[in-house]
């Protein structure tokens, strides 16, 4: 589990297609710090199983169903990628539960300066989705625990602050790029148990 606290900003080292999958290569240093193989690292919101880990590096598998759902195939050499360890059970919960299961992937609509550095993201959802995200409610946006300022329809903004900005992948996105999102899973298990009910 994590929390959508992106810890540091990494960059692909390599990326290698295989018959079935991929195998990403991460270059970055906090992370690593204290991993561990099989440890989980989450890639752009993303729970991935570090399979190789060197001083400056961390590998992992992905499988066709995470390059189908999010957006990490679409990376290339020296993209940056948001990274965040998972959550200690005594550590503070400074953003929301976050699961690393990615729900799909959303297009950038905008990004927007607001002024002294802060920003006005809108993205257009999935509509099968939108149903899970509320005004005030979290999203994970790439791995960034993000709390929604407005609603209309499909497109949801987000104010985003000027450290948000500078040190995930926001950053380096432009219109139509696709970014992954996780919605509040406390929303899938209240709908869930709302069906059984009526039955």
């Amino acid at each position: 589990m994590f929390t959508g606290i992106v810890e540091e900003l990494g960059r692909v080292a390599s990326f290698e297609s295989k018959a079935t999958g991929a195998r990403l290569t991460i270059h970055c240093s906090n992370i690593l710090l204290d991993a561990t193989l099989g440890a989980s690292i989450a890639v752009n919101g993303a729970c991935l199983t570090a399979v190789e880990l060197t001083m400056d590096s961390f590998s992992a598998d992905l499988a066709p169903e995470t390059l189908q759902r999010t957006n990490l195939g679409d990376l290339t050499v020296r993209s940056p990628v948001n990274l965040e360890r998972p959550l200690r059970a005594n550590s503070r919960l400074d953003g929301h539960f976050v699961l690393g299961h990615v729900d799909g992937t959303a297009e950038l609509v905008s990004l927007d300066a607001l002024g002294e550095d802060n920003w006005w993201l809108r993205i257009r959802a999935p509509q099968e989705l939108t149903r899970y995200i509320v005004s005030k409610g979290s999203v994970a946006v790439d791995g960034i625990s993000l709390t929604v300022a407005e609603m209309n329809d499909d497109v949801v903004g987000f104010t985003i602050i000027p450290h948000t900005y500078e040190h995930t992948t926001l950053h380096a996105y432009r219109p139509g790029a696709r970014l992954n999102i996780e919605v509040d899973i406390l929303a899938k298990h209240l709908e869930k148990l709302a069906a059984y009910r009526s039955t």
